[in-house]
Order: structure tokens, then C-alpha cells, then sequence
């Protein structure tokens, strides 16, 4: 089974239904379906071997996305934010792909020599001269979507269409969404999220809205005029949602909120749980590489744990949930030893919607199927995951493995804190010292004794930051993560001013 029977599925079980965009100007479930049937013929008629999408969010991402599954090609959608350096070298690897790009980012491609569309011209064209094509077998590579490189250079993640319907098929009903139904998905088309929300959202039956460019305003407006039911956020965006204030910030519509894509505050959650107690909010934790969600935390799981005062449940919360069906998890010792509950180590996963392949390097699954996710991370005694950070962040003091996670958590515990990060500085005596950075709410004043006294009052003195810097915001990307070797960068050079100075 390819992607393309899902939209064909819609067509048939609810042709007439609005499935994309706004109700007075969207695109119904079969209106979807013919635009991708022309879509192929135009990516046939290129003799293309990829489709490119370099554009923001809209309607002519989906169209893209079917259309290059009925041509049998993979859609690759690239992050319009690189430089320009860093896109020539990603569009040098896809020399014979048709483009889709916007007037600003179009120049691009054109570098790269691919014929390029406008997303109207895209959509205008694909009007007409509809083809089927041959069936794509299921193993085709559906989408290539290139990792952040956050932490080391953009690798391109494959997304075979079985990983894909794998994934739809094991979280969501087949037409489960009410004809009222809409969701409003707030990330960028480049990230795993956005095509996977086309993907589930339009096999439940439920119209898809997206939004350009967040803002705490435009968001709560845009929920308002189209009523939309369900969302989904990143941590950074519930946070600047919590802080808008009284009225405003009322979402009446709203029925589910998803969150993902970077670790969510307790404070935030626990905010958000009290100022909308009709909403059902889930934790979804996933991967590029694991066609999306992979672990839930429910909507009863949030409200159990909040009210609860045990400890054990109470740490829920901060937990990623529980595998889907289908999923398997195990946590595993450096040395390949598999981890009892309780037991740190990396995260591997195993199902069929995971992938773990790159473009150009093959798989990288170990010999039972799993994949290494480089998150670091424990299974409580019921089976919830705990998230614990990146692999690569741990912080190496002197002989001492260090998560920067559980000092993050103390300093977002403070009520002046809005954003914390935690990051290992090269230091000549220790191998690297502890630094942290701030934001800190609008009129207050750092008072870095204070933090550091807390975080030593919760955790021990040696992981008690050397420093800790206030800035005005930390460098994320559109999906929440931060960008640490940015911060390294900064500090180390911040750090020499100072003994500069100081010598």
C-alpha cells in the first residue's frame, strides 16, 4: 500500500468534504485527489526524479505530496532558512528533480539548474491532464526529508511508503473526525510533523489549516475564525501562549492540543492544563526517522498526573508516554547491554513505520531492527519513557557524565525563568565546565546567585552550573530545538572576552 491509496480513500469515502485550507475556499477530499493526479503529469512530463518543495506551509504542499507519490518519485521539502552555501550543496544532490519554490527562495533552485513553479503557477498548472501512472510498490521512497543538523551536518532521512502508512494506519480510524473537525498545524513543511498531519488529519476526514508564521495573536485569531478542534504546537509556542493574558487567551473551539518536537517545562504543561481544562493534551515524541510519533502521553495521563501526589505519577508529566501499538523500545548500556527499568542509556526503537535509513548511507538498524535515536533516556517500572536529552549533550566533567535535562528542569522551575539551556564549555582543567543560559521574564532582574543556589540546594555541587548568562531569547529552530553548538560557540567566545578582560 502506497500514501496515494489514502487520498484516494478519502476521495471515495468523502469526496465532497473541504480537507485543505480555509471551509470557503479549501480544497475538498476528491478536488485533492484530481490536483495530484495533474501534479504527476507534471512531474512525468519533466522527466523529474524528485519533487522539491522550497516554500512556506499552504495548500500546495499536499498537492505536492500525493502527486509525487502517483508519479512514483519521493518528495523532498527543504528548509527554506538555510543559507545560501548550505542549499546549493543540499540541491547538488537532486540535479534532476522538479521545483516548487516561492519568488524569494526560486533563485535557488535555479542555481542548482531545476525547472522551478511558483506554489500558484504549481497549483494552477496541476489543474489539468490528470494520469494515474503505474501503482509505486510500497518500498518506493516516498519522502526525503533532511535532519536539522542541529548537531552535525543535514542527513537525508528516506521515508518509505510503508513507513508512512504504517504509521496512519496504527494511530488513526479511517473518516474518525467529525465533518466540524479542523486542525491547525503550526510547523514548518520541511519538518516530519507537517507531512505526517497530512497525512493522518486527511485519512480521519479532518480539514488541515496551516499558519504561516506563529504568533501568540494570529494563532488564538486563527482558532477562533475557523473553530478549530485540534492543534499542534511546539513547547516554545505554548509557552508565548501562556503568557498572553486573561480573555485573550481563550481558545472556546479547541478540543485537543499535541505538543512536540523539543522538551516541554512542567510549569508550561501544568499553565496550560489549568487555563484550558476543556482541552485534551497529548505528548507526542518522535523522529524524522520513525515517520513521526512514536510514544503518547494522553489527555487522562496529563490530568492523573497533575492532580496526583505521588511522585512516581506526578513525573509523568514530564514523560514522553507510552509506545504506540506496534512500537518497541528498549534502553540500552553503551556497551549494547539492555537496560532494566530505571536504567539511562539510549533510546532504540523498532516498528514498522521506523526507518533509519539515509540517503546515500544505507540503513542503520541493528541486526534485530531497532534504531539507535541518540536520545538518552529510562523506562519507568510501568513502561512511560522518560526523555533525558541528546547523546551528544552530555556534558564530560572531569570523570563525570553530566545530563544537561535534569539541571534544565531546576532552573525552568524558577518563576522568573521563561527558557533555560545547559552546555558543556571546553575547559583546560576539568575537559569541560558547566554553563547555562537564561531568559528570564519581561522586567526582571537576573540574580544568578539565587539560581545557582537552587540548582545546588537540588542537585549536588558538582552539577551546579560555573556560570550562568542571561539572554534575551536562545537560538531554536522553527520546531523548538535548540541549536547548542551555537551557544557553545557563543559562550566560549563570551567567556574569552571576560578573561580577557580580566588578565
Amino acid at each position: 500500500m502506497n500514501i496515494s491509496m489514502l487520498s484516494d480513500m478519502a476521495a471515495e469515502g468523502f469526496g465532497d468534504r473541504v480537507v485543505i485550507g480555509r471551509t470557503d475556499d479549501g480544497l475538498s477530499a476528491r478536488r485533492l485527489r484530481e490536483l495530484a493526479a495533474g501534479g504527476a503529469r507534471l512531474v512525468t512530463d519533466a522527466a523529474a526524479d524528485a519533487l522539491v518543495y522550497l516554500a512556506v506551509n499552504g495548500p500546495a504542499l499536499p498537492v505536492a505530496l500525493f502527486a509525487a507519490a502517483r508519479a512514483g518519485v519521493p518528495l523532498i521539502p527543504v528548509n527554506y532558512r538555510l543559507g545560501d552555501t548550505q542549499l546549493d550543496a543540499l540541491l547538488a544532490n537532486h540535479p534532476r528533480a522538479l521545483g516548487i519554490a516561492d519568488t524569494e527562495h526560486g533563485e535557488a533552485l535555479r542555481r542548482a539548474g531545476l525547472p522551478v513553479l511558483s506554489p500558484a503557477e504549481w497549483l494552477a498548472r496541476a489543474a489539468g491532464h490528470p494520469t494515474d501512472g503505474d501503482p509505486v510498490p510500497s518500498d518506493a521512497p516516498a519522502v526525503l526529508i533532511y535532519t536539522s543538523g542541529t548537531t552535525s551536518a543535514p542527513k537525508g532521512v528516506v521515508l518509505r511508503h510503508q513507513n508512512l502508512v504504517s504509521y496512519v494506519l496504527g494511530t488513526v480510524e479511517f473518516a474518525g473526525a467529525g465533518p466540524d473537525e479542523a486542525a491547525l498545524v503550526s510547523v514548518p513543511p520541511y519538518h516530519i510533523a507537517a507531512v505526517s498531519n497530512v497525512l493522518t488529519n486527511l485519512y480521519a476526514g479532518r480539514r488541515s489549516l496551516t499558519l504561516e508564521q506563529f504568533t501568540p495573536e494570529g494563532w488564538l485569531g486563527l482558532v477562533r475564525e475557523e473553530r478549530v478542534t485540534h492543534a499542534m504546537v511546539v513547547p516554545t509556542m505554548l509557552a508565548r501562549l501562556m503568557d498572553t493574558d486573561g480573555p485573550d487567551r481563550s481558545a472556546p473551539s479547541l478540543r485537543a492540543l499535541a505538543y512536540g518536537g523539543a522538551r516541554m517545562p512542567v510549569r508550561v504543561i501544568e499553565t496550560a492544563l489549568g487555563a484550558w481544562p476543556h482541552v485534551d493534551f497529548v505528548n507526542a515524541y518522535g523522529l524524522t526517522e520513525t515517520s513521526s510519533t512514536i510514544t503518547v502521553l494522553g489527555p487522562e495521563e496529563h490530568r492523573t498526573a497533575v492532580a496526583s501526589d505521588d511522585p512516581v505519577v506526578r513525573a509523568r508529566l514530564g514523560s514522553a508516554g507510552l509506545p504506540l501499538p506496534g512500537v518497541e523500545l528498549e534502553v540500552r548500556e553503551v556497551s549494547g547491554e539492555v537496560l532494566a527499568a530505571g536504567g539511562t542509556g539510549q533510546i532504540w526503537v523498532r516498528g514498522e513505520q521506523v526507518s533509519g535509513e539515509y540517503a546515500g548511507q544505507g540503513s542503520v538498524v541493528d541486526e534485530r531492527g531497532f534504531f539507535p535515536t541518540r536520545d538518552q533516556g529510562h523506562l519507568d517500572a510501568d513502561g512511560y519513557l522518560h526523555i533525558e536529552g541528546r547523546s551528544d549533550d552530555t556534558i564530560i566533567r572531569g570523570a563525570e557524565n553530566i545530563a544537561p535535562a535534569e539541571i534544565e528542569d531546576v532552573l525552568l522551575g524558577h518563576p522568573d525563568v521563561l527558557d533555560a539551556v545547559v552546555v558543556g564549555v571546553p575547559d583546560e582543567e576539568w575537559g569541560q565546565r558547566i554553563e547555562a543560559v537564561v531568559v528570564l521574564r519581561d522586567g526582571v532582574t537576573a540574580d544568578v546567585d539565587a539560581l545557582r543556589a537552587q540548582v545546588r540546594g537540588t542537585l549536588r555541587g558538582s552539577k551546579t552550573p560555573d556560570r550562568i548568562t542571561h539572554w534575551r531569547e536562545l537560538p531554536r529552530t522553527p520546531t523548538g530545538k535548540l541549536v547548542r553548538r551555537d551557544i557553545v560557540k557563543a559562550l566560549t567566545v563570551e567567556h574569552g572576552r571576560v578573561a580577557g578582560r580580566q588578565g
